[in-house]
């Protein structure tokens, strides 16, 4: 296996940028969402830094953001331009809000801030910000089905 193979950018000298490009891979990041699979406890890294995120003494999952809908299920935001800022609507068809499926919570990021709505079963599956531009990123987290995201 080469270096570039492994997926390393290139060139690369095997020493400082190697140990540097570990290190950053092993590294929280801003926005990344983690989920403890013992309590089912999320959480979101404010500030990058550690690699060992842990929770009931286990490791937690680090959620990808899924982007394109599958089957029935319709998670993607939908982000609408209203006259006083934006909605952000889960799904072409509204989300499931029930005890047992339902969207947490719903998230825009825009301009350095991070706006967010937390839900509960019975609620409409969208939010109202007032942010000015369509051009945010959009994300929500499914119970059952994780993390998605719009852009």
């Amino acid at each position: 296996l080469s270096v570039r193979q492994a997926g390393f950018p290139a060139p690369i000298r095997l020493n400082r940028d190697l140990i540097w490009w570990v290190k950053f891979k092993l590294m929280t990041q801003r926005y990344q969402v983690y989920k403890c699979n013992a309590c089912g406890g999320k959480l979101e890294v404010l500030i990058s830094g550690g690699d060992a995120l842990t929770c009931c003494g286990e490791k937690m999952e680090l959620l990808e953001n899924k982007t394109e809908d599958v089957g029935n299920e319709k998670h993607v935001p939908i982000i609408e331009k209203m006259e006083n800022g934006i909605k952000i609507k889960i799904g072409s068809i509204a989300h499931p809000m029930e005890e047992k499926h339902h969207i947490e919570w719903i998230e825009a990021v825009w301009d350095g801030r991070t706006y967010i709505k937390f839900l509960n079963p019975g609620d409409k599956p969208e939010a109202e910000f007032n942010i000015p531009t369509m051009e945010v990123l959009a994300r929500e987290s499914c119970n059952l089905h994780g993390l998605w995201k719009s852009k």
